[in-house]
């Protein structure tokens, strides 16, 4: 296994089963990783209900996420995305849902826990930082942390370990939404 200096070594995080029967599937990864993409293909396959937490925080304040970073900072985002989340989880109710976070929502401590303590799959979309970038440069979507290349490989590095708590890591590079999302659902059981 190739691992970079200072990085997590996968063949050392504790294994953990997938939760068959789960009603609820989380996304997580970082910009770019495609967790919106396949967590809508995921929720058509599956005849779920598909959220994205960025689109409850922006409802929620009444702004884009964007807007909230130029206007209040990155920390005021943070708390905004936090009482999202909250809200979110209690009121999942019964329901069926794909939810896909922002990049940042899972690397904050106290986010994992409440996410980890609903017992509900938490995957990783994962993808080599450089094919990452060029997608955010693709995509028409303001993102405040994606300024330049090597900040962008600083935060995707700073991050990664956190994303590698979640008990399933799907690597995306190369492959159709589709067949990720096909990917998911298999490896979690849900068919």
């Amino acid at each position: 296994m190739r691992t970079r200096p200072g990085s997590v070594r996968e063949a050392k995080l504790p294994a953990r089963e997938p939760v068959p029967g789960a009603r609820v599937v989380f996304l997580v990864g970082f910009m770019g990783a495609g967790k919106t993409c396949v967590g809508q293909a995921l929720g058509r396959q599956l005849g779920w209900q598909f959220e994205d937490l960025d689109d409850r925080i922006q409802a929620r304040e009444a702004q884009t996420i964007a807007q909230i970073f130029r206007s209040a900072g990155e920390a005021a985002f943070r708390v905004a995305e936090h009482q999202a989340i909250r809200e979110l989880l209690s009121g999942l109710g019964a329901s069926h849902r794909v939810v896909a976070l922002g990049g940042g929502a899972f690397a904050l401590a106290e986010n994992a826990a409440l996410l980890e303590a609903t017992g509900f799959p938490i995957v990783f979309l994962d993808a080599p930082v450089e094919e990452l970038w060029r997608r955010c440069q693709q995509q028409a979507l303001e993102r405040p942390l994606s300024r330049d290349a090597p900040q962008f490989r600083e935060l995707y590095a700073a991050r990664r370990p956190h994303y590698l708590r979640a008990g399933l890591r799907v690597e995306t590079s190369g492959k159709p939404i589709e067949t990720i999302a096909a990917e998911v659902a298999s490896r979690l059981r849900l068919r």
